[in-house]
């Protein structure tokens, strides 16, 4: 019997098209589901339970609908934590200044400034629960500041209904069709691991511009950031083990490390290639064209595979040793100081190609090696094969103190401007606009464009507050029982829901979900004034306004991601490589410093790849030249750091020689230039690294076998920073402008 081709294609075709469906609109109207499920459960449980404030209760199930069961676990629990402290704050506080305004204010002022501080500087859901922290004080101590025998039933109602909305979202969307947040976490390990191997393609077969090369960098730092914020709600799945928490920091360290040496790599051959006269890239050419053809491979380049690329890469650049070193080129062993005229081991000039050969070649057999441990972490997570791995260091954000303290100082001087025009009007719906601008000038903080956001949550507060009062009135007010509420509110909550599946419109959703949770439920006892509605309507939208000109009056600059102050920063980290201590390495034994060598590495590492995001995050899809020159400047300084803490393990190791002592200069030299960049201390620490080589050269021929492996390396690290500040030199602005960004952010 044979079947009609045309039904099979059509019933094909539908089931294709039904999956795309389902995997798209289907899932954000299953979302939308999940969030109305949520909300009219907790509001008819606050009903029943006898709430002071049912819309409390709903509005937090609002608050936690998030894509995967994993974020909403996260924000749960930070939202409850947040609560439980700016509770217990807030009691303190009254109970310190009771009916005491200007003292309540001023201590709601710290408390908040402290809170918002706190918010700026972790940016993820830590973040969020220091927002609780701070609000909800306000929220518990305004009310209570003429009752403050209240400020007590206050709190624990407050606590009561937020766990309840708690309760309700965590329920619903970790146990109905819940989609996972680790499953998320593995496709973007997938993805990642996949365009690095075509980015590395093609910046080896020369196909990426040096402009776009720098442009992925900065997605990359972002992606790195995005992993560690995905990781952290998977964490709270069930089904999340601690030793897969170990993989992927252990994920994104080896791709952090391979990313870093790719890029110095890529540095020195770009160099390589500008020089006519150079023999070194007919020599390398291969090696680097070899190597792209093994990542072509992609995913089936794994076990046997990687191990054939790296034994045949190996023997490939053996051979390419052999051949320059029979044509006399500049592979001898002998390899002298970096720079032109470094001296050769009786002081004598030699040709400046041979320590770029051996450069060039230690970076390929060091990106080689990165990469297959880069790989091997990837196919050990995607095969969920636990790993054995000690415990890696952790992901290690960090915001520019200026822009944490500046943070603070907004959202104090915000409350106490709005709080004393309210105490001077004596509005009581006024408070209102106060909580709402302590709210949004404390969720902004971590935004890299507050004033965006802040315009699209008003922009939803605009949008629901005419459908707002037409539900209100119009529909729930004549309407009798809880069924008739749902069916009349059911529609602009499912609209705001949906909303929020749009990233670019994320914002005006939950404008449009939290107006309308505020204003439409009613209380136990409804009762329906139009005056008090207009009122309350008005204020709300009124504080998130005074929001909004509070980022764009008061300290506009000192925004997340903005480029002046993380210019300063990287300058900052860079220094930081020359100056953290060292635990005391013995002589003939630098290994026993390595774990403190190697968390300083790792902070550094991570740190760059998080101010670079967020200059990512702040500049958006087309960043100017100004963000672009940032990030050639951060990568260079990544490139320097690195170089400089294979040279401070070289010095702990060296014991009392000359090229310790020239060494230990050369990072003294750097480390000037670091802290204030300037034309003459780029040329300073030229020298320094020229002198240096100069005394490791001097220092081979005696040197033991281990000893000397070290040697050669740090005369390929001081080649890399040889080569850097070059660029660094040719450069005549970049020195005075970002010593300029470092006194701005100052």
């Amino acid at each position: 019997m044979t079947l009609d081709p045309a039904p099979c294609k059509i019933k094909h075709n539908l089931a294709r098209l039904t999956g795309d469906w389902a995997a798209t609109e289907g899932e954000r109207w299953l979302f939308v589901a999940k969030t109305l499920l949520a909300a009219f459960t907790a509001l008819w449980l606050a009903f029943r339970l006898g709430l002071d404030s049912p819309t409390t209760a709903m509005t937090t199930t609002f608050i936690l609908a998030l894509p995967s069961s994993g974020m909403v676990l996260e924000k749960a629990f930070y939202r409850l934590l947040g609560t439980v402290v700016g509770c217990a704050s807030a009691l303190l506080l009254v109970a310190v200044c009771p009916q005491q305004a200007p003292l309540l204010f001023l201590g709601l002022a710290l408390w908040i400034a402290a809170c918002t501080c706190g918010a700026a500087m972790y940016r993820n859901q830590q973040s969020y629960s220091f927002v609780l922290a701070g609000y909800t004080a306000a929220m518990i101590a305004i009310p209570a500041l003429d009752h403050p025998a209240g400020a007590f039933a206050l709190a624990v109602t407050r606590v009561v209904e937020v766990s309840l909305g708690v309760i309700c979202a965590t329920v619903v969307h970790d146990a109905l069709l819940p989609r996972h947040q680790s499953a998320q976490v593995m496709r973007t390990v997938q993805a990642r691991y996949l365009r690095f191997l075509g980015f590395c393609r093609d910046v080896l077969e020369h196909k990426a511009p040096p402009a776009e090369t720098e442009l992925a960098h900065l997605r990359f730092a972002a992606d790195i950031a995005a992993l560690e914020s995905g990781r952290a709600a998977a964490f709270f799945e069930a089904a999340h083990a601690r030793a897969h928490t170990r993989q992927l920091h252990e994920f994104n360290n080896a791709f952090m490390a391979a990313l870093t040496t790719f890029y110095t790599l890529h540095r020195l051959t770009h160099r390589l290639r500008q020089d006519a006269a150079s023999p070194v890239p007919a020599l390398i050419e291969p090696l680097l064209a070899r190597l792209a053809a093994a990542l072509a491979r992609g995913d089936a380049l794994q076990g046997a595979a990687l191990d054939d690329m790296q034994s045949a890469l190996a023997a490939a650049i053996a051979a390419a040793r052999a051949e320059a070193a029979d044509a006399g080129g500049p592979a001898q062993r002998d390899a002298p100081a970096p720079g032109s005229a470094p001296g050769s081991s009786n002081g004598a000039p030699a040709p400046p190609h041979r320590i770029d050969f051996e450069t060039a070649i230690e970076l390929l057999e060091r990106f080689a090696r990165q990469f297959g441990q880069f790989a091997a972490v990837y196919h050990g997570l995607a095969r969920r094969k636990r790993s054995q791995a000690s415990e890696p260091q952790a992901y290690m954000p960090k915001t520019p103190p200026a822009i944490v303290l500046a943070s603070g100082f907004r959202a104090a001087t915000a409350l106490l401007a709005v709080a004393g025009v309210w105490y001077w009007m004596a509005w009581p719906y006024a408070i209102n606009a106060v909580l709402m601008t302590a709210i949004f000038c404390a969720l902004a903080s971590s935004s890299p464009r507050p004033t965006a956001m802040i315009k699209q949550v008003m922009t939803g507060f605009l949008i629901a507050w005419p459908l707002s009062f037409l539900t209100e009135f119009l529909l729930v007010m004549p309407g009798g029982g809880y069924p008739m509420l749902v069916l009349a509110a059911a529609p602009l909550f499912a609209a705001g829901a949906y909303l929020i599946t749009d990233p670019k419109r994320a914002g005006i959703g939950i404008g449009v979900t939290l107006f309308s949770a505020q204003v439409i439920a009613p209380l136990n006892l409804a009762h329906y004034d139009v005056a008090a509605f207009l009122n309350t309507t008005l204020a709300m939208p009124l504080g998130v306004a005074l929001a909004w000109a509070i980022f764009a009056v008061v300290l506009p600059e000192h925004t997340m991601g903005h480029k002046d102050h993380v210019a300063a920063a990287l300058w900052r980290e860079a220094l930081a490589t020359c100056t953290a201590p060292l635990r005391a390495m013995p002589p003939l034994r630098w290994r026993a410093g390595a774990p403190r060598l190697a968390a300083i590495r790792h902070r550094f590492d991570s740190r760059v790849r998080d101010l670079l995001s967020q200059l990512n995050a702040a500049s958006g899809p087309a960043p100017g030249e100004g963000a672009r020159e940032v990030v050639r400047q951060g990568l260079t300084l990544l490139e320097l750091g690195h170089s400089v803490l294979e040279l401070r393990a070289l010095v702990g190791e060296a014991g009392r020689s000359q090229a310790r002592s020239a060494l230990q200069d050369c990072v003294s030299a750097l480390a000037a230039y670091f802290k204030a960049p300037s034309q003459e201390r780029c040329a300073t620490a030229v020298g320094a690294v020229l002198r240096a080589g100069t005394a490791v050269r001097t220092a081979l021929p005696d040197a033991a076998p281990g000893r000397s492996a070290r040697l050669r390396t740090a005369l390929t690290d001081l080649h890399a920073i040889y080569t850097c500040l070059l660029d660094q030199l040719q450069q005549p602005s970049a020195g005075a402008s970002h010593s300029h960004g470092a006194r701005h952010a100052a």
